[in-house]
């Protein structure tokens, strides 16, 4: 299957299932104290292996803390964090740091141009799909089809990531497998190049 046609069908999917209902951000910023330790207080981490969460899109935060509760994306680190906690207040949450201001930062100069190549055109000859289908040109994802934004991500995390599809680690992508097919050819080169890209988007 074309990587094109993969992202229709990834698309698809989304869009067909986990209808989510809207959390109170307000409410949300009571019950965040724990995730401040590693996510920073406005979801904006200081450490390059946490994610950054803030402007993240509020059904995508939500999909990965409830995947994370039961245990179908594994997160060691949050090892029974969200275990006595309601959809609600996952729902809360996930509105509290989708409403913060995101940060950016810059890319290293001696890998944009590698890395714009990768999420831009995507790397055909290897199967890998161009990020832009799913992450818009400007890296701020789609929301109604709960991808991910990923401008201003670390470049540690995003590479993290990568490998966790890659291996299979991680594999919350779906039936159509998007990104464990995406990342399952890419090198290390690739992989830090592409991240260091995504890291400087605005």
């Amino acid at each position: 299957m074309s990587p094109m046609r993969n992202v229709k069908l990834y698309i698809t999917i989304l869009l067909l299932s986990f209808e989510a209902f809207a959390g109170d951000p307000e409410v949300g910023s009571s019950k965040v104290a724990l995730c401040a330790a590693c996510h920073g207080d406005d979801g904006n981490s200081l450490v390059g292996s946490f994610p950054n969460l803030a402007g993240q899109g509020e059904a995508y935060l939500l999909k990965q803390l409830i995947e994370i509760q039961n245990d179908t994306r594994k997160v060691p680190t949050m090892a029974g964090m969200l275990d006595n906690m309601s959809e609600r207040d996952l729902a809360d949450i996930a509105a509290y740091y989708s409403n913060q201001i995101r940060s950016f930062g810059a890319a290293r100069a001696d890998m944009v141009e590698m890395g714009e190549a990768i999420y831009r055109y995507g790397v055909p000859r290897k199967n890998i799909a161009a990020c832009t289908a799913c992450h818009a040109p400007t890296g701020n994802g789609n929301g109604l089809a709960k991808f991910p934004a990923l401008a201003g991500q670390w470049p540690e995390y995003t590479v993290q990531q990568l490998k966790a599809f890659q291996s299979g680690e991680r594999h919350n992508d779906g039936d159509s497998k998007m990104m464990r097919s995406t990342a399952l050819d890419m090198n290390e080169q690739e992989m830090r190049s592409v991240a260091a890209y995504i890291y400087g988007l605005k």
